[in-house]
């Protein structure tokens, strides 16, 4: 399985890139991971609701440029649907059994996901109804992704 995080947004924290770091080599066992970060649009504080969303647009247009065709799209958003650990690892090994090798899980910046990228997304994923930093959500993430193979493989992994 080929697997791209498209994030918005470049990561900054040291400690994250080594949590990221380390589970994309655990991860390279299992499937081809790569990480791609697209610039966030630089925006005063107070935007009105239009500017929100032409800097939304901005950032999606970058996203979607990373996107080819033939992958299915996963956007990380708040109303999506959660999975337990399990379920997601289902949700994977039924990806790769019917054919959808490329799979590409977005995480948008801190406003959000433009229209263009949620109209793109094949579905929608929310690991909370809690909104977490976006630096924080790829590291959160690429753990779950690693726990899905491990789950798949019925290989032991900490509870």
């Amino acid at each position: 399985m080929n697997i791209l995080i498209v994030s918005v947004g470049k990561l900054k924290e040291k400690y994250l890139k080594q949590g990221i770091e380390e589970y994309i080599k655990r991860l390279s066992s299992y499937a081809k991971v790569e990480i791609i970060e697209v610039p966030d649009e630089k925006a005063p504080e107070n935007l009105s609701d239009a500017d929100m969303v032409i800097v939304k647009e901005k950032e999606g247009e970058r996203i979607l440029g990373k996107i080819s065709d033939d992958t299915y799209v996963i956007a990380l958003a708040i109303d999506g649907k959660m999975h337990s650990s399990e379920s997601l690892a289902k949700r994977m090994d039924q990806l790769a059994t019917y054919g959808n090798s490329k799979v590409a899980f977005v995480i948008g910046g801190s406003l959000g996901l433009s229209d263009s990228v949620m109209k793109r997304a094949d579905e929608t994923l929310s690991f909370s109804k809690m909104t977490f930093p976006h630096q924080l959500m790829r590291l959160i993430l690429v753990e779950q992704i690693y726990r899905a193979f491990r789950i798949n493989r019925n290989e032991p992994y900490h509870k």
